[in-house]
């Protein structure tokens, strides 16, 4: 009876003319004074102001965005979730948020569409197996349940992967995460902007900042922004590929190099694939969403951008991978394509924390692995400008790890792309 009743209210409020639902969060107009501003309306920034307001009860709290929530790489990307990291920090971090995401449907009360579908990367030479074992190892040392794959186990997990002997990118073996998934990016988004909301905070969008306002001891005071000025004690930046744009409006320079990372989806086709699948050769990975469209993704662009596009022959070589090694779907026809402008730091691990400016903290570097850190990012960021302490799970992706050289290299020991 419930879900026959639900089913008929669906309908009726879909019918009709001026649905009576309304909107899931307020369009608000900017304040003259916070006690906090979120600079970015991505999914780390809103994430940072929910918890700010939920596990600090710091409520008065903005969130302000240049274009619209959701606008930039947390509604561009491929949605993975996923924990394999080779350094401790790095395993810790990011399982707390898969364990985040976990729960988040429930702490939201939104669905995510979180799927735990598990992820698999694939071997292709002696090299890589021999990486792979050395990887797998060091993961479940840290906690992060992973295990190594046969052929077989392969061939069995993904079968429209090219398993010939022949095949271009042979296949010797590999590792799965089980625990790894896909959640819906723009899910995610609106769950925490409607979590947030409800607890008062402000989320003001078309709102660009255009500078900094300090007190005489060079402390925050608040920001100058395109819909005029806000006073504030304190500012949370969440801004991704803009990060240093911003850092050099404050005056401080951040050791981040801003790309565009490509990514693609098909249309959609009967499920052909029920895991995410990576190839250590080439760097495509592959998903198929709940619609049915391939999700496909690869490496950066190799040349500094702000263009949401990305290039041709960027696209040529993942998609080319995807036939090469799925050679049943090369025929398979483009839905869309997009970019996001990632910030690639040299250790490829975040900062997170203070700035040389008090009362200014920031959140990036996350590279092309930002969207399965959303929880964490926001709730370590939240702690740090709540607290004025560093979470014990933020501490080693300080800023200052690159004047004292203890950088987490998850570039080069990880192998895996981000």
């Amino acid at each position: 009876m419930t879900s026959r009743y639900s089913l008929w209210a669906l309908m009726r409020e879909g019918l009709k003319s001026a649905p009576a639902w309304g909107a899931a969060w307020r369009d608000a107009a900017p304040g003259p004074a916070y006690d906090v501003v979120i600079v970015g309306g991505g999914g780390h920034g809103l994430a940072c102001a929910y918890y700010l307001a939920k596990n600090h009860g710091i409520r008065n709290v903005a969130v302000i965005e240049k274009g619209w929530i959701g606008g930039g790489n947390s509604g561009r990307n491929t949605t993975v979730v996923r924990s394999n990291y080779y350094y401790p920090a790095s395993a810790r971090l990011y399982d707390f948020s898969v364990d985040l995401y976990e729960k988040l449907h429930s702490e939201l009360n939104y669905n995510i569409m979180f799927s735990q579908r598990g992820m698999i990367t694939l071997a292709h030479s002696r090299h890589d197996m021999e990486a792979a074992v050395k990887w797998v190892g060091a993961m479940n040392a840290n906690g992060v349940a992973t295990r190594m794959l046969t052929r077989a186990d392969i061939a069995r997990a993904v079968p429209f992967l090219d398993m010939s002997a022949d095949a271009r990118y042979p296949v010797l073996g590999g590792f799965a995460q089980e625990k790894a998934g896909t959640a819906r990016h723009d899910a995610v988004v609106w769950g925490y902007a409607r979590a947030a909301d409800r607890l008062g905070v402000d989320i003001i969008q078309n709102c660009a900042v255009t500078g900094f306002m300090r007190s005489a001891d060079g402390a925050i005071a608040g920001v100058e922004t395109t819909r005029g000025t806000i006073a504030c004690g304190r500012v949370g930046l969440a801004v991704a590929g803009s990060s240093t744009t911003l850092a050099d409006l404050a005056g401080f320079r951040l050791p981040v190099s801003s790309y565009a990372l490509q990514a693609f989806v098909s249309e959609p086709i009967k499920p052909v694939i029920d895991t995410v699948v990576l190839s250590l050769a080439t760097g495509m990975y592959v998903s198929q969403s709940d619609k049915g469209g391939l999700v496909v993704g690869g490496g950066l662009d190799h040349y500094l951008s702000y263009a949401q596009r990305g290039n041709l022959p960027v696209a040529g070589n993942v998609l080319g991978a995807l036939a090469e090694q799925f050679p049943a779907l090369a025929r398979v026809r483009l839905l869309r394509q997009w970019a996001g402008i990632v910030d690639v730091v040299a250790d490829s691990s975040p900062i997170l924390g203070r700035t040389p400016v008090p009362g200014l903290f920031i959140n990036c570097g996350w590279g092309t692995g930002g969207f399965k850190a959303i929880p964490a990012g926001g709730t370590l960021l939240a702690h740090h400008i709540a607290t004025g302490d560093p979470h014990p799970l933020a501490a080693p992706f300080s800023l200052d790890r690159f004047s004292t050289g203890a950088l987490i290299d998850e570039a080069g020991a990880s192998g895996i792309a981000h």
